[in-house]
Parts: C-alpha cells; structure tokens; sequence
C-alpha cells in the first residue's frame, strides 16, 4: 500500500508522485517477482525490453517545447539546464487570500495524528469542507480509520477507488465533507467551494433509475442550493488543506497547496510532521531533535516556527538535488543510447520502407563472405600465408557452397587474392539467386524483409539488455581510476558494432541456408519427422522398463544381447536393442523442413 498495491492477483505498482496505478508496468531484474512471492500471488515470467527511452530524450524530439503549470518555479534549473527552458512566472488573475500557516512538528506520529484529528474536528464544527493529503495508500487508510474511529463521516480517494474519483471530488468542497486523499487528488483537480453542482447533474442525468420527469425538479433544485452551499464554506473560511506529511518534492507540496484557495476563493493550508518521518529523520532530524531537546516541549506541544519551515525546505531542496544528478546522469548515460537507437530506427525504416530489399540483402552477403575471406586469406599477405583448404571447407560444410579455390590457384599462378574473393562472390549469389528463381523476387522479397526484421529486433532487445547490465557495474571502473562515463562509451560502442555484425551474419545464415521446397517435398519432409517422432517413441520404451517391451506394432529393428548371470546365480533378462532404420540426422544439420535452422534448434529441439 505504499509502492504497490495487490488487485485481482496481480501486483499494481503505484506512482509515488502522482499516487495513481501503472496498469501493466512491472519492475525488472526479478523484483517483481520477489514481490509477488512475498503476497502469495501468482509469479509470472519477466518482461523483456523492447525499446527503451529517457522522457528527457523523448521530449527532445519534439521540434518546439513549451508547457504550463503552476509548479513549474521550483524546477526553474532543471528546465533551463536539460531543456534549455526558461521559466516565466505569470502572476495570477485575481488576488491569492490563501493563509498558509507554517508547519507544526511534533515529537512522535501519535501526537502528529492526534493533532490532525483535533485540527478536522474543529473544522468541521464550523461547517468548512477539508482535504487532508498524504504521501501513501497507507497513510491513507490510517487517517482513514482514526477518523472513523472518531465517528467523523469521511471519503478516502487513493489508487485503490479510482473508479469513484470524480464523484468524490465533486462533492469535496461541500460543508463539513471530509477528503482523505494521496497525490492523486493533489494534481489538476479543480474543488469547487460548495460542491460542483455541473458534476452533480451529470450524475443525476446518468441514474437509471431515476424517471425522466423527475431529473428536471432535482436538477433545477440542486442549481438552488448551490448558491448557499458555496456562500457557507466561503464564510467557513473556504477549503481547508492539512497535509500530514512533507513529500520529497516541494512541488508535490504546492500542488496540495494549490487546491484550495483557487480563482481568489479563501482558503488555508497547514502541514503537520513528527520527527518519525522519513524526510526529517533522514535529512534533518539531528538539527530538529536538538532544537526539541534544548526547549523541553512536553508531549502534545509542537514547534511552530519560520526556522523550523526553511529548515524542512532545504532538506527537500537537498531530496530534489540528489534526485536531479541521478536523473542527469541517466540522461547522460542514455544519450550514449540514444545515437545508437536513432541508427537502428533509421535501419529499420529503411527495411520498411525500401522497394528493392534485394539490394540491400546482396550488400550483406557481399559483406559477410568478403569478412569471411579475408579471415583465411588476410589482405596484402603472401600466398604461403593464404588458408585456402581451410576456406573451401568452411564454405562446403557452412553454406553448401563447392567453390575449387585450390585448383584455379594451381591452373593459374597469375590469381590474386581479389580474383579469389571474386570468384567466392559469384558463387554466393549464384546460389542465392537460384533459389529467389524458384518462387520469384516479389514473393521472396517479403521474406527477406521478415528476416532482416526479425533478426534486428531480436539482436536490439538482447542489446538493450547487455547496455542495462553494463550501467549497473560500470561504476566500478572507478576503482581502477577510469572514467565510468567514457568506458560506457567506449563498451557500448563495441557492443553495438558486435550487434550489427550479428545482425547481418543471422540475416545472410538463414537467406543462405533456407530450402526452397516443393509441395512433394514438403510431404517428404513431414513424413520423415514423423518417422524420426516414432522412433524416439520406441526408443524411450526400449530404455524405460516400466512401459514394457513390445507394445508398439510399429516395425523397429531390435537385437536381443545376451548378458551373463547375476551373482546370485539366476538368470537376467535380456535388453533388445533398437536399431534406426532411417538416415540419422544430426543435431547440427539443418532441418528436413527446410526452414533453415539447425535441426537441434527446430523439430529437434529437446
């Protein structure tokens, strides 16, 4: 009820600023799973990253930049510095009369609560509507039940009554209503003093079960009493905000601040904190607890004072200046990420895009094979240093290419290495191009497009799992007196460069390799896997005793071997021996389907 929340089985991780459910976002590197372990849900498999980008970068892309918004003052040096935003503070339309009372700290968090209560009590004796903010779904819920507790009538908005969020605010600045509410109430939502009566008749116009004719006298009857309502609460003094904590974030705390008071409407705010909470006991507690310790408050005596409010001020300016180097830093970090994923969107595009995928396929087989080559024959090298049986096997045994390298060599000492090179070229594309004649470039041309797809998304999810655990660890580089920022940079670029060269030697695998097939060959194929299945059968039959010999009318071939006694002296059984009748197909020869694949890694995968 703090980070997360459990609804219908499932974990919901909730917003800590915004105080709503991310449905369907789940946490990384089994965090999520440990947590669904611990609330005896059921654990399912981790997510794995798609795509990935920083909302600084995502923002940047975006030709113009401009926003609004009330709490945008305090942030004013990261805009300028990330954005390279100026912030403009526009003054309001009518005059703020909001009283906003300095902070009341207390000792321990049953005196802060205790006072909490007092303070909606007396609030509620003089007709005023109040709105108490809290930083959890918790919190929440504790407030929640001292006030019942109380006896006070009350309304929790929080992430787990989402549903009802615009019924609740409707009628949260009617006289003596009671709010409990986390940041999800603390965030554009517009509290009219005297309830919103515009909501109201949108409600009574959406009950069934009110006849047709009687909405009219109801809704002329709720547009009567507003008026009196509204003039109560501005007498009340308007809406009363108690936050019962300090959120990390100052504009957190001006956004609760910035529902009452709105559109030159009275209003107040107060906060109380204790020196249990989590932002005093962190960051200012020794400072505080020497203040509380030199004045001898008794117990239920709290400090109100303009020292002790800057003081919690800059502690959370402290909060904000540490969480803007880690989200600086993380720009800094995706920006490496970012060149990287620009060039993979363009390829990407590109592969969409293009008309001629063929000429883009012959650009990396002609890439591939050159690489290759000048692994067993290296540039400017002398003929003695040239692996050219090495070459011709590769090519037999790889790619079923029979290129005689050695015997040119030796019908014509006059051959240079790129006349080799040539030669294995022009066998390459022979070969390819036979097999685009059989079923013509426009039906194969969709099929490449799929396989050069499919490879590069593959090889960016695995890489953008690669960069994620190379962040994690690269600080230790600091250690060994190296930059961690500049050994990402170096390491990601290898990464990335690695990346493409498996990109192209998977897409030009499975183009080289795949079995164009006929409709009787494909029958062949089926036929022969089935054949394979049914001797697997046998032959896990033949080796578990349970299951019994001879149960299969299928024809195998079966030896009997004869075994010598036991040492108790009776006779052992004898074991037949299942013999193959069909060619074997190895674990690494490619499949009879003709996908492409090895045959370990498609109908023969365990």
């Amino acid at each position: 009820d703090q980070q997360y929340v459990v609804q219908n089985g499932e974990i919901v991780i909730v917003d800590e600023f915004t105080g709503r459910m991310m449905v369907g976002r789940r946490w990384s590197e089994g965090l999520h799973q440990a947590v669904e372990a611990k609330e005896g849900v059921q654990i399912q498999a981790e997510n794995q990253t798609y795509a990935s980008i920083t909302f600084q970068n995502y923002f940047r892309m975006y030709g113009k930049l401009a926003g609004m918004t009330g709490t945008a003052d305090t942030e004013a040096y990261e805009f300028q510095e990330i954005y390279r935003l100026e912030t403009v503070v526009i003054p309001t339309h009518r005059p703020m009369i909001r009283i906003d009372s300095q902070d009341k700290v207390y000792r321990t968090l049953n005196e802060k609560y205790t006072a909490i209560i007092d303070d909606i009590k007396d609030c509620v004796e003089r007709g005023q509507p109040v709105l108490v903010g809290t930083t959890s779904i918790e919190n929440s819920e504790l407030l929640a039940g001292l006030l019942k507790r109380e006896g006070l009538p009350h309304q929790v908005l929080n992430a787990k009554q989402h549903a009802r969020e615009a019924e609740i605010i409707a009628q949260a600045g009617s006289p003596q209503v009671i709010t409990i509410a986390t940041n999800m109430a603390g965030r554009g939502t517009d509290i009219v003093l005297g309830g919103n009566v515009e909501k109201q008749v949108q409600f009574v116009e959406a009950e069934p079960d009110i006849a047709d004719a009687a909405k009219a006298p109801r809704i002329d009857k709720l547009r009567n009493e507003w008026q009196s309502l509204h003039d109560q609460v501005v007498g009340a003094g308007g809406l009363k905000i108690i936050g019962s904590e300090r959120h990390e974030s100052r504009r957190i705390d001006n956004q609760l601040r910035g529902r009452s008071g709105r559109q030159g409407d009275p209003g107040a705010s107060r906060f109380y904190l204790s020196m249990e909470d989590s932002l005093l006991r962190i960051f200012a507690g020794d400072k505080m607890k020497a203040i509380m310790d030199r004045l001898k408050l008794p117990e239920g005596e709290a400090i109100e004072a303009g020292m002790v409010t800057r003081s919690i001020e800059s502690a959370q300016r402290k909060v904000e200046a540490r969480n803007f180097d880690i989200r600086k830093q993380l720009l800094e970090y995706d920006d490496v990420a970012n060149d990287q994923r620009r060039e993979i969107y363009r390829l990407r595009n590109d592969i969409l895009e293009t008309d001629n995928t063929g000429e883009m396929v012959t650009n990396l087989r002609t890439g591939y094979f050159t690489d290759m080559f000048r692994a067993h024959v290296p540039a400017e090298s002398v003929e003695e240093q040239w692996d050219i049986g090495g070459l011709e096997a590769a090519l037999a045994n790889d790619w079923q290419l029979h290129v005689p390298l050695k015997g040119a060599l030796e019908a014509n000492d006059a051959l240079t290495d790129e006349d080799l090179l040539a030669k294995v070229l022009k066998a390459a594309d022979e070969s390819y191009e036979a097999k685009v004649a059989i079923v013509g470039r426009d039906s194969f041309s969709g099929f490449e497009r799929s396989i050069m797809l499919q490879s590069l998304d593959q090889a960016w999810r695995e890489h953008l799992t690669a960069l994620d655990a190379l962040r994690q660890g690269i600080h230790l580089r600091g250690y060994a007196q190296k930059q961690p920022k500049q050994e990402y940079k170096r390491e990601a670029f290898e990464l990335f460069g690695s990346l493409l060269d498996r990109v192209r030697a998977d897409v030009v695998r499975v183009l080289m390799n795949v079995r164009i097939q006929t409709q009787e060959e494909i029958q062949q194929a089926e036929q022969l896997i089935e054949a394979e299945s049914e001797r697997r059968v046998e032959q896990a039959r033949a080796q578990h005793s349970e299951f019994g010999l001879g149960v299969s009318d299928e024809p195998v071939a079966v030896e009997a071997m004869t075994l010598p006694d036991s040492e108790e002296g009776t006779a052992r059984p004898a074991v037949q021996q299942v013999r193959r009748l069909g060619e074997k197909i190895g674990r690494n020869d490619p499949c009879p389907c003709g996908s492409g694949k090895k045959y370990k890694l498609c109908h023969g995968k365990l």
